[in-house]
């Protein structure tokens, strides 16, 4: 795993960035935040290619109660993926209330994170 630092707004972000899955579950989500907080940050980008495809199936409740870590510890995240091919009405959903909040944001580029992580 590395860790690419991006400085906006005066504010530092860590991008997450490698070619694992780093994200599995709800301990790798708590260790995660529980690193970048020791580490400084309190804004993080993840690549979708990071995490599990069971987060993407909201059945598993996963992406809910990870999300719900970061929101708990007030760690804003944007997850970077091409969301344009989302069949799943109930994800398209999610990603759209989630992008209408200011805690999580799912989007296509760093500079689009970087903006709404920082703004």
């Amino acid at each position: 795993m590395e860790i690419i630092t991006h400085t906006s707004n005066h504010q530092t972000v860590a991008e997450i960035k490698g070619e694992a899955i780093y994200l599995k579950g709800i301990e790798d989500g708590m260790d995660l935040i529980g690193n970048s907080y020791y580490q400084g940050y309190d804004l993080v980008i993840l690549h979708a290619r990071n995490i599990t495809p069971a987060f993407f199936d909201l059945s598993t409740q996963l992406a809910g109660e990870i999300l719900q870590k970061f929101v708990n510890y007030r760690m804003r995240v944007a997850i970077i993926g091409d969301w344009t091919g989302i069949t799943s009405k109930s994800l398209r959903d999610f990603i759209r209330e989630s992008n209408a909040g200011r805690q999580v944001y799912f989007t296509g580029s760093i500079d689009h994170a970087l903006e709404k992580l920082t703004q």
